[in-house]
């Protein structure tokens, strides 16, 4: 199941939106369009290495401090579908919470929340020396904020079932409430089964960050879904 678009316009232009895809876009033609060597150091100096960060391991010299590792993260990405899941997701959902929260309270929510998504892979992975990066746990804490806001608003998605596939109109609390119900059961069968290249649990911890953020950027603010 794909999200397409969803039918909630926002009452303003999402420039903050648009400049955070336009800014990982232009990062990752930057790194994939260097040499392999390059691309490789470019991961390790400003991916977010848990055991860097807690001077358990070494890191490439940059001049920058390790604990900016966790917002630089953000905007680097393993590959091109990696890049495209993720600015499609910021695409449809995060022009909502910008109308709502306003740009720089907008920008300031989106980044804390990739931080406090870091901060929840550290604590599972403290000894880890593999960069994490991409902006997945930062949209997952948009999600988390929109499907508390907009849980009616309709989502059109792309439908995969067996050999045929077709498109749907899904409230938004089912395509959310779906999404992160799989981030639960793959961040549970990886701890169980095995390891993966995906911080899942990063997922979860932004997403929870992004409902728990909400309230304190907009402490008025009343939930459309009942608790």
């Amino acid at each position: 199941m794909i999200p397409l678009k969803d039918e909630n316009p926002a009452r303003t232009f999402p420039f903050i939106t648009i400049s955070l895809i336009a800014i990982n876009s232009v990062v990752f033609i930057h790194q994939f369009t260097s040499p392999l060597s390059i691309q490789k150091e470019f991961i390790f100096a400003f991916g977010m290495i848990p055991g860097a960060l807690l001077g358990q391991v070494e890191r490439i010299p940059t001049a920058l401090p390790a604990a900016a590792t966790m917002i630089t993260s953000q905007f680097i990405h393993g590959g091109i579908l990696h890049l495209l899941g993720n600015m499609l997701y910021l695409w449809i959902f995060g022009n909502n919470i910008e109308d709502l929260l306003g740009r720089f309270r907008f920008l300031l929510f989106y980044l804390l929340c990739g931080v406090l998504a870091a901060v929840v892979h550290i604590v599972i992975n403290p000894y880890s020396d593999i960069p994490m990066v991409g902006a997945s746990g930062a949209i997952a804490g948009v999600l988390g904020a929109y499907l508390i806001t907009f849980p009616k608003a309709q989502v059109r998605v792309l439908v995969f079932i067996f050999i045929f596939i077709t498109t749907m109109r899904i409230s938004a609390f089912w395509v959310l409430g779906f999404w992160f119900i799989i981030q639960i059961f793959y961040a549970t069968g990886s701890s169980v089964g095995g390891g993966t290249n995906v911080a899942y649990m990063a997922h979860i911890g932004g997403f929870i960050a992004g409902i728990w953020l909400l309230r304190k950027f907009r402490p008025g603010l009343r939930w459309k879904i009942k608790r």
